[in-house]
Parts: structure tokens; sequence; C-alpha cells
């Protein structure tokens, strides 16, 4: 592989899941951009969240995008929010091939519901949250990706699949 493969959606969407995977499969390290940044922290995301609002965490975001991309031939999982930032957009489709991994709010729902480390849910109606985000950012994933795949099925072997048929067929020899 020459270049980044960088996985973009909304939360659920199996991009941590997808990448580790993807990673083991073509002997690539593989970052997520969420987990970095816990790490470095020594907190939870929710607790950022709690402490800096999502104006602090983005920062912090945008601060490891800007360290990922610099690196070669690895596997991102980025934040359902990296693509907010229009710098991020631009430094993901410049230093890799971006994949948004498309599923609906529903599907998504059914498979976080009861995941606590998802601040943006911690609402009344998670699945009308869910909604909105996906109105909001669904185009802007869609411009910034190279490729859509569809991942509302619940198999990842299945959509690594369909991923790789789908790399081939673009005449993407890096992969």
């Amino acid at each position: 592989m020459n270049g980044n493969l960088i996985l973009i959606g909304l939360m659920g969407a199996g991009k941590t899941t997808l990448g580790r995977q993807l990673a083991s499969e073509l002997q690539l390290d593989f970052y997520d951009s969420d987990q970095l940044i816990c790490e470095r922290t020594g907190v939870s995301i929710p607790t950022i969240f709690e402490l800096e609002g999502e104006e602090g965490f983005r920062h912090r975001e945008k601060t490891v995008i800007n360290e990922l991309v610099q690196l070669n031939n690895i596997i991102i999982a980025t934040g359902g929010g990296t693509v907010l930032n229009a710098e991020n957009r631009y430094k993901l489709r410049k230093n890799g091939y971006v994949i948004y991994l498309h599923a609906h709010p529903q599907i998504l729902l059914s498979r976080i519901q009861n995941d606590k480390n998802r601040p943006l849910l911690q609402v009344e109606d998670p699945l009308l949250k869910l909604q909105q985000l996906y109105v909001q950012r669904d185009p802007i994933y869609r411009e910034t990706a190279h490729l859509i795949i569809e991942a509302n099925d619940s198999c990842t072997t299945q959509t690594i699949t369909r991923l790789f048929t789908l790399l081939h067929q673009t005449n993407n020899n890096d992969f």
C-alpha cells in the first residue's frame, strides 16, 4: 500500500472495528484518533467534553489529525466530527484515501445505544440526535470521501470484502 487509508463516518459506523481488521489483514499500523486523545489526556471523551466543552475536544482532535497525517502507510479511524473542520477535511484528503462508512441512524443507534462514552448522545432522544447529526454531516462525509461504502450490515468481513472489491474497481493500485 502506498499512502494512508482513512475511515470517516458517524459514531457507530464501524471505523475502529473495521480499521483494526483492515490493519491486521494489510499488516499496517492502526490509529484511532479518539483513542489517541484519551491516551494523551488520561481521561475519557465525556470527561474532556465536560471539562473543556466540544470546542476543547475539537482542538485536541485537530492536533491529533495533524500528527497522524504526517505518517505514511497507516490506517486511521477518525472521530465522527473530525470532518466538521475544513482544515481536517483538506489534510485527510491530501494525505490519504478517505473512505466514508455510511450507515443509517437507526442502525448506528442499535450498535451504540448502551455506550456511555458518546457525549453527544447523552440526551433524551438519542435517535433524534443521530438523525440530526446525519443530516448535518452526511453531505460533508460525501464531499470528503474518495469512496463511499455501505456499512449497514453487522458483519465486518462482508464490509471488508466489499471495500477491497470497490478499491480494485476504482483502479486504486495502492491496495
